[in-house]
């Protein structure tokens, strides 16, 4: 019986070029941390000489504040264990900073790490500018609403005067029969507006209610889809997390809102831990007062209450220098949590981490 020949089998190929000609970052590292062997990529990107990138150890080029990660990250690697989508910032020789995300596999026998990166500035710049539009239109439509209310109130009070006046015009004593028509066309204007400001007013709630859907979420079911979003980031972290809902399960709540607020928590947990110390985050619910309340603490930097109390929760404002840093996140939580007639309670304290009391309407 004769086999099928590869009409290839004989040819000479050269993936050597696959290395050379990649646009994305090829690496070859030993365990020792210094690199072996990279492709051209590596040093266009960065701007280093490949003879000043093979001299110096790899963290010497990791944006400082991401180094601890990046170290420990790189020991579970030592250990047989692949890196998928780990993401981290590098320095370049000018100073720029340059986001990759590495997949890592380990050959033990060898003491090598073959990695891939892929150069995620542009994505990075994008989500940090979408998050900004979404918090300024956030902004605008609660200020567009906010005036539509404090409009509609201050011009119902001198509409009701104005009717009350019409009631105790005596028309009887009125014999002028054309002054008797204006009073009247005056009066019934006067009772359309009311109406249209009483519509509008409802016609704006019932928007916000069919925009703003509500329903019977759990707790652990939205915590955990959070989760699973964000594997990688809990695993690199190290973020210990607790969770006890026995106290209260479900709430009442926009579903998309509950998960922004989960993501935003835990990630600014992990951005602002403290150096040398892995972030623990405990998420609890109970009940206060007949109310249902979501109780978010952390061991991370925390805040210097008297400086920042009036401002915590406002839009771009920043208490920590970390480059990620845009004074969205505790903004969006805010909203979210008033919008839906809720409230929001902090307790924090410099190095002792934050606590976090978010109470719901229903």
């Amino acid at each position: 019986m004769t086999k099928n020949k590869n009409p290839n089998s004989d040819k000479e190929y050269h993936f050597d070029n696959f290395f050379k000609i990649s646009a994305d970052l090829i690496c070859i590292a030993g365990f020792d941390g210094y690199f072996k062997r990279i492709n051209p990529a590596v040093s266009k990107l960065l701007g280093y000489s490949e003879e000043e990138l093979y001299a110096r150890p790899i963290h010497d080029f990791v944006y400082t504040q991401d180094l601890k990660i990046t170290l420990e990250t790189r020991e579970e690697v030592y250990k047989n264990k692949p890196l998928l989508n780990f993401e981290n910032r590098y320095l370049t020789k000018t100073g720029q900073i340059v986001w990759l995300s590495w997949t890592s596999m380990p050959v033990e026998e060898e003491k090598l790490v073959y990695a891939i990166a892929k150069n995620i500035t542009h994505k990075k710049r994008i989500e940090e500018e979408r998050n900004i539009l979404l918090a300024n239109l956030t902004k605008n439509n609660k200020d567009l609403k906010h005036l539509t209310y404090t409009t509609s109130h201050d011009l119902k009070s001198p509409v009701n005067n104005l009717l009350s006046v019409f009631d105790l015009i005596d028309t009887s004593k009125i014999n002028d029969e054309e002054t008797l028509e204006f009073i009247n066309i005056l009066k019934i204007t006067t009772e359309n507006l009311r109406e249209t400001l009483k519509k509008s007013v409802d016609e704006l709630s019932k928007k916000e209610e069919l925009t703003t859907s509500i329903e019977v979420l759990n707790l652990n079911e939205i915590l955990n889809e959070v989760l699973l979003s964000i594997h990688s980031l809990i695993v690199n972290s190290k973020i210990e997390i607790t969770i006890d809902f026995s106290a209260v399960s479900e709430i009442n709540f926009n579903k998309e809102y509950l998960k922004s607020i989960f993501l935003n928590l835990i990630t600014n947990s992990i951005k602002y831990s403290k150096p040398d110390t892995f972030p623990s985050v405990s998420i609890t619910s109970q009940k206060e007062n007949e109310k249902r309340q979501l109780i978010y603490s952390d061991n991370g930097l925390g805040f210097d209450m008297e400086k920042v109390k009036d401002k915590i929760f406002g839009l771009h404002q920043k208490f920590h220098n970390h480059i990620d840093s845009n004074g969205i996140g505790l903004y969006l939580i805010y909203n979210h949590i008033t919008n839906l007639g809720g409230r929001i309670e902090v307790e924090s304290k410099i190095n002792e981490g934050a606590k976090f009391t978010i109470t719901f309407k229903d």
